[in-house]
């Protein structure tokens, strides 16, 4: 009996590393390349500030803004002629007291393509004006239930009479 107690210690490690290879073995990596579209201003805008602090008013970096959107994900950058892929819901709230800097609660909600139906959850820091940003995959629905991964945010454009945006999303997604 105590033999076979070791054999199986031994053998144990052996039996879970194969175990974790079957599971990573199944699980897809996923690159997406589009375009998030955040138009403030105009008649139909797609982002909408709910809430704000008394310094927000005060504020150079929009500190203490809660701010709900609805924006247009596309294939390319121009809103009005690259081919629709979802919408981005959720909020983005004025976190960053002396630079601009927000944080980003979103959902990519899929409708069109391979992709229709699920979702990508991201959040983190968005400090707006630095060339590079990154914030977490944090979870997903559909093709990408579990999803993990990060997020590379680059502006395309931003009009700063309007504070209409273009943003080039990358999203490397494990699943």
């Amino acid at each position: 009996m105590a033999a076979a107690a070791a054999v199986f210690l031994l053998l144990l490690p052996l039996l879970l590393a194969s175990t974790a290879s079957a599971v990573a073995g199944g699980e897809k990596s996923t690159h997406i390349k589009l375009y998030w579209h955040d138009v403030v201003s105009g008649p139909n805008p797609t982002a909408v500030p709910v809430a704000r602090a008394a310094v927000t008013n005060t504020s150079k970096t929009a500190f203490g803004a809660v701010v709900v959107i609805d924006d247009p994900l596309t294939q390319g950058p121009n809103l009005k002629s690259s081919k629709p892929l979802g919408r981005a819901q959720g909020t983005y709230i004025g976190a960053g007291k002396d630079e601009l800097s927000l944080m980003m609660n979103m959902n990519f909600v899929f409708q069109a393509g391979k992709y229709n139906g699920s979702t990508i959850a991201i959040m983190g820091q968005n400090a707006a004006f630095n060339a590079v940003r990154e914030m977490a995959i944090v979870g997903g629905t559909g093709v990408f239930r579990m999803a993990r991964g990060y997020a590379q945010a680059r502006t395309h454009t931003l009009d700063l009479k309007t504070g209409d945006a273009t943003v080039e999303y990358n999203l490397y997604i494990k699943h």
